[in-house]
């Protein structure tokens, strides 16, 4: 086959991000080849990306954690050429080869058949930041969230597992309060679902009591930090909270009584090695039902594969909204 772009990443050198031309029998190993239509960036890319934290596990690989596409060629009977199918996490982009590049060959039991109600480029406008939400919202419910317990806050809120958290919570009929930093985007926040936006400027962080006014059913945050200290002490009797991120600081000074005195419970959840394949495909299946995020055009900002150099340093500056998809070919 001829050679194809990809973008592969260093975790040495300057630039740490660059365009290279490679054959599939240079990429790694699996048993299904897929060609790539869309991936996504994610924080942990941008971090991959720009040399500021420790995310590659090998010397170079081809960045994104990403990839929706169409099959190739397969060796695995559960798959053929021409079915549409995802990958979101698993080691791609980290340790294994990943989605930014024209041709991705993975294991086969990472991919994920697309649901019949789901396209390509939802598949990415969602990627790990919805599925992330979606996992969320299950641990919560089988921890007792439930519509009619009270209100749900949500952190990091113009991020893209905030956001899709917003709209797939909404679409359920949680009342969804937002907790943001960028009160300048009120108008987004209100358009994607949230029924309130608090900023937090207005939150007195330095003075969190054990136990602070019983307000919320659940918590999705993607702090950590005082955010989440302060989200415990705030929760109603049996609220649960969605540990999720680390954007604020990965330190946790809170007191036991939240938990033992209200009941609170604190799940933390990974997207990478926690979910089962039972789980996986149940969370691809809510985001194409009833989790369904039906404002993604507003959420979503696509991008083509030549514009993807630029788009990483706005990350970490953290002047993006919501979720970037990479169309990697037309």
């Amino acid at each position: 086959m001829d050679r194809f772009r990809a973008f592969l990443l260093t975790d040495a050198g300057d630039p740490r991000g660059q365009f290279v031309t490679r054959t599939i029998d240079e990429l790694d190993a699996g048993d299904v080849v897929v060609k790539v239509a869309f991936s996504d960036i994610n924080y942990k890319d941008a971090l991959a990306a720009t040399g500021r934290g420790r995310i590659l596990r090998r010397p170079s690989c081809i960045g994104g954690i990403d990839l929706s596409g169409v099959v190739h060629t397969s060796s695995d009977p559960r798959f053929v050429a021409g079915d549409q199918v995802l990958v979101v996490g698993c080691g791609l982009g980290v340790e294994h080869d990943g989605g930014y590049a024209e041709y991705a060959r993975v294991p086969a039991n990472w991919l994920i058949r697309l649901p019949p109600t789901m396209t390509l480029w939802e598949a990415m406008a969602l990627g790990t930041a919805g599925f992330t939400a979606a996992l969320a919202v299950m641990r919560m419910e089988l921890n007792g969230l439930r519509v009619a317990n009270g209100p749900v806050i949500v952190s990091g809120a113009t991020g893209g597992v905030g956001s899709i958290a917003i709209a797939a919570l909404t679409r359920q009929g949680y009342r969804v309060v937002a907790l943001t930093g960028k009160p300048d985007q009120r108008a987004y926040l209100e358009s994607i679902g949230a029924a309130e936006v608090m900023s937090r400027k207005d939150l007195d962080l330095t003075q969190i009591k054990p136990l602070g006014k019983a307000t919320w059913a659940g918590g999705i945050d993607n702090l950590g930090g005082n955010v989440l200290a302060w989200m415990a002490s705030t929760m109603n009797v049996n609220g649960v909270i969605a540990s999720i991120g680390l954007a604020q600081d990965a330190a946790l000074h809170t007191t036991v009584m939240p938990f033992i005195l209200r009941g609170v419970s604190l799940l933390g959840i990974s997207s990478t090695d926690g979910p089962s394949s039972e789980q996986r495909l149940e969370a691809w299946r809510r985001l194409a039902t009833d989790l369904r995020a039906s404002m993604l055009d507003q959420i979503t900002d696509t991008i083509p594969f030549d514009d993807l150099p630029g788009a990483f340093q706005r990350f970490v500056d953290g002047r993006v909204r919501g979720r970037v998809v990479v169309r990697i070919r037309e």
